[in-house]
C-alpha cells in the first residue's frame, strides 16, 4: 500500500487553486485525482502560472465523473473535508491510503458524495467566518496527515527494532 495519502478534487472551478493544490502535492509527493467537469479548461493559462512547472511532478489522474473516480479508486478510506462536519482534522487517525476529498470553491460537494465519505472532517474556524480557501485547507489537511503516518512509520520502525534480538 502507497504510505502516502492522496489528495482528490471534486469538480474545481477555480485553476488558480488548482494549480495551488497541484504544486502542493508535487512538493509533498501526493497524488491528485480531478474529478470533473471543471469550471474551466483543464490546460488553462491560469492553472499553468499557478502550478508553475510543478504540475509536471504530479501523479495526477484526470476522472470525467464521480462515478469514474469512484471505479479507478483502489481502496482506501475517503476523507471528506466539509465545513459540514463534527469531527476535527487533527481528531481524526489518517492511515496511508486515505484519499482527502477537497469539493468545489462554490458548491462543496453534494449529498451522495457526503454519503459515500468514510469520514467527514472540519477545520475548526474563529466564531464567524465561513470558510479557509480551498487550497489552504488541503495544505492544512495533508500536513496532518502526512504527520500523522510519518510518526506511526517511525514507531513501528522502533517497535520492530526494538523485539528484533
Amino acid at each position: 500500500m502507497n504510505p502516502k495519502p492522496r489528495l482528490a478534487l471534486f469538480q474545481p472551478d477555480i485553476p488558480q487553486n488548482t494549480g495551488a493544490m497541484l504544486r502542493l502535492a508535487a512538493c509533498l509527493d501526493v497524488a491528485v485525482d480531478v474529478i470533473g467537469p471543471t469550471g474551466f479548461v483543464f490546460g488553462d493559462r491560469r492553472l499553468r502560472r499557478a502550478g508553475m512547472d510543478y504540475a509536471a511532478h504530479v501523479a495526477l489522474q484526470r476522472h470525467d465523473s464521480w462515478e469514474d473516480f469512484l471505479a479507478a479508486r483502489a481502496g482506501g478510506r475517503l476523507v471528506l473535508m466539509t465545513t459540514k462536519a463534527g469531527d476535527r482534522y487533527t481528531d481524526f487517525a489518517y492511515r496511508p491510503g486515505d484519499t482527502i476529498l477537497m469539493g468545489s470553491e462554490s458548491a462543496g460537494v453534494p449529498g451522495f458524495v457526503h454519503a459515500a465519505a468514510d469520514a467527514r472532517l472540519v477545520i475548526p474556524l474563529a466564531g464567524g467566518m465561513r470558510s479557509l480557501n480551498v487550497a489552504q485547507a488541503a495544505a492544512m489537511a495533508l500536513g496532518e496527515a502526512l504527520r500523522q503516518i510519518d510518526i506511526a512509520a517511525v514507531r513501528s520502525l522502533r517497535d520492530r527494532l526494538e523485539t528484533t534480538p
